[in-house]
């Protein structure tokens, strides 16, 4: 779901991928993590399902400057529910962003890949991973602050 805009485009990037590691299973070699070899496929997959989904979703679109707004709220202090609940939420508010914003952001904050690592993989310049990660963050902090406002 960080990948995908919606739960079918999500299901699909899922299917493609285990269709993909069912097909390359001969090649894992043993060595290293399976899991790691799985999530580097699956992360690939929706990369590429990205890509082909649009010609070019990682150019730089003109947005007006979102306010930083700083979160208060200890962690510790949350139940269970209201944990799940901020998550949902920030899983959606994730999938709503631009597909340039979402995969950078998740290549960057979820799966760890430096800016280059980003850019040479997605073909764009740092300087354009670097601003989609800041543009995507500012609306991610813009969505999150109006629904957890209380």
């Amino acid at each position: 779901m960080r990948y995908a805009k919606d739960q079918d485009e999500a299901q699909d990037m899922v299917q493609i991928g285990f269709i993909k590691i069912f097909k390359k299973l001969d090649v894992y070699n043993f060595e290293g993590s399976l899991e790691g070899w799985i999530r580097r496929i699956m992360v690939n997959t929706a990369i590429d399902q990205i890509r082909k989904n649009k010609r070019d979703p990682f150019s730089i679109e003109d947005e007006q400057r979102v306010q930083n707004i700083e979160e208060d709220v200890p962690f510790s202090q949350e139940d269970d529910q209201d944990i799940k609940i901020k998550a949902e939420t920030a899983i959606k508010a994730i999938s709503q962003l631009s597909p340039a914003y979402r995969t950078v952001f998740n290549m960057y904050v979820m799966e760890g890949f430096t800016h280059k690592e980003i850019a040479d993989y997605l073909g764009i310049s740092e300087g354009t991973s670097k601003s989609n990660l800041a543009k995507a963050k500012q609306k991610l902090r813009a969505e999150l602050s109006l629904k957890f406002e209380h």
